[in-house]
């Protein structure tokens, strides 16, 4: 069994917006830089965003900048994915992954490097 939780997936119009969650009981994520990773049908699993460990930076890839923002609540041990300005191309389903390396910066961006993974949350954006 996972130990992260995704939640916050849903439908929405191209233009429409959405929030993300990533959760887990079994560590403080504060401590450990946490990825958003989606795998759109037919596709790999692509890391999108990551927010490093102590929130000392965060990194995104081209296609989502500008777009999505990746936020952490240490009060709610909670990793966000805010998501804006959604496109149809944004359609997948959304996981999170977290490298526990301790205060690790974002450097882990292959699925590969992974083994610990969430049911995902469904993302679709159409008319």
């Amino acid at each position: 069994q996972s130990q992260l939780v995704e939640s916050g997936g849903g439908s929405v119009q191209p233009g429409g917006s959405l929030r993300l969650s990533c959760s887990t009981s079994k560590f403080h994520l504060d401590d450990y830089a946490t990825y958003w990773f989606r795998q759109a049908p037919g596709q790999e699993r692509e890391g999108v965003a990551c927010i490093s460990s102590h929130d000392r930076g965060t990194q995104y890839t081209g296609s989502v900048k500008g777009r999505f923002i990746i936020t952490r609540s240490s009060s709610q041990n909670t990793v966000y994915l805010q998501m804006i300005n959604m496109k149809p191309e944004d359609t997948a389903v959304y996981y999170c992954a977290v490298d526990l390396r301790e205060k690790a910066m974002c450097t882990m961006w292959s699925e590969l490097q992974y083994e610990d993974w969430g049911q995902g949350t469904q993302v679709t954006v159409s008319e």
